[in-house]
């Protein structure tokens, strides 16, 4: 396995993929078919439904790596080359076991109805502990060595800030044009403040939300984050840029919008336009690989794809909930039509880097350890 920056001139492991795709593919696609027959998208069970199928990528990835695959970097006979423990093997005990507990939350969700209080207080619990563990595991002697040769460099401050600064300032001008073109309507946040019971005025709980869920909210959704960014980008890309790195991450980008399709149909993003909704997931999702697939490129952080994907969810959310509402899903910036052709330009604009360049055969084990690797 190489890392998620690197391409080489080695043919693509086709079986292992094929696995890592069925995999995935397979149990998400069953899970989607149960929240349906627990009552449908929309239902109380639909969160956690959502948030179990986001962990399953990454999920497949680590217990292919770790048992399956016995060229990966951290399969579990090939010890530490430091003689360190192996910490990233300490965080993926923990995340498989937080997967294992969130398929347990999903069934009480399902067949308990009633519980979604409890349900929804047990999964902040476990993505706080995810959070706290992956702390853990990364500080502890040997922990950044280990998680960078398991392709889980956390990569550079500087980078978090530049390229989340850069998602959110694109999804305030989505809403800023949703705005100037009358494409929707305006939040009126006194009635919200005034809904939510808060004792402040709406100007201000709208500068309040703003931190807690585009900052603080991103930051807790980084381990949800990990599950489809792990896979998506730490595995799947690692092998399917060795296409070269365009050619490959289209493909990234076609499978990982093939995976969302199930939701879709349900109403998750485009309600009440399944095949529209298919069409414009489909190139959002290979836009989008482009954006996350450069910023791995170039810094070769998971990581920092994770909280790219948690955080262009929350800022989303925060717009479109709390400062301007689009009318039309299809017809309107942000993951509307003309959301899509600014992100294409985006795109135009970042496949002129020279990251994208086709680079000679390298491998994980004799990538040092660099400033970068964070």
């Amino acid at each position: 396995m190489t890392t998620p920056s690197e391409t080489t001139q080695s043919k693509v492991n086709w079986r292992q993929v094929g696995l890592f795709i069925g995999l995935t593919f397979g149990f998400t696609y069953a899970l989607d078919l149960l929240l349906k027959l627990a009552g449908g998208y929309g239902s109380s069970s639909t969160i956690t439904f959502l948030q179990l199928q986001m962990l399953l990528p990454a999920f497949f990835a680590i217990v292919l790596g770790m048992f399956v695959f016995t060229d990966s970097p951290f399969y579990f006979r090939i010890p530490m080359p430091d003689g360190h423990p192996d910490r990233a093997r300490g965080f993926f005990y923990l995340y498989m076991g937080l997967t294992l507990f969130y398929v347990v939350l999903a069934a009480i969700s399902a067949l308990a109805p009633g519980q979604e209080r409890l349900v929804a207080q047990l999964s902040s619990l476990a993505l706080f502990v995810g959070l706290l563990g992956l702390i853990l595991f990364r500080s502890l002697k040997g922990g950044r060595e280990s998680f960078a040769r398991a392709n889980m460099r956390f990569g550079r401050f500087q980078d978090w800030v530049i390229y989340g600064a850069a998602i959110v300032a694109f999804i305030a001008l989505q809403t800023g044009l949703n705005a100037l073109f009358h494409l929707g309507k305006p939040v009126d946040a006194d009635q919200l403040a005034a809904q939510l019971g808060a004792q402040m005025s709406g100007s201000t709980l709208v500068i309040v939300l703003a931190f807690q869920m585009i900052l603080v909210g991103s930051l807790l959704g980084l381990v949800v984050a990990f599950g489809e960014e792990y896979g998506w980008r730490g595995y799947l890309q690692s092998q399917l840029i060795r296409l070269g790195k365009v050619r490959g991450i289209l493909f990234v980008g076609l499978i990982w919008a093939a995976w969302h399709y199930p939701i879709i149909w349900m109403g998750h993003n485009y309600p009440g336009h399944p095949i529209a909704g298919t069409v414009l997931m489909t190139v959002f999702c290979v836009l989008l690989a482009y954006v996350i697939g450069h910023a791995v490129l170039k810094t070769g952080s998971v990581w920092l794809a994770a909280f790219l994907h948690a955080i262009i969810d929350q800022t989303a959310n925060y717009f479109n909930g709390m400062i301007y509402t689009p009318a039309d899903p299809i017809f309107s910036f942000g993951g509307g039509l003309y959301g899509m052709a600014t992100l294409a330009v985006v795109v135009l604009l970042l496949l002129r880097d020279p990251v994208w360049r086709d680079t000679p055969v390298q491998t994980q084990l004799s990538k040092p350890v660099s400033a970068q690797d964070g």
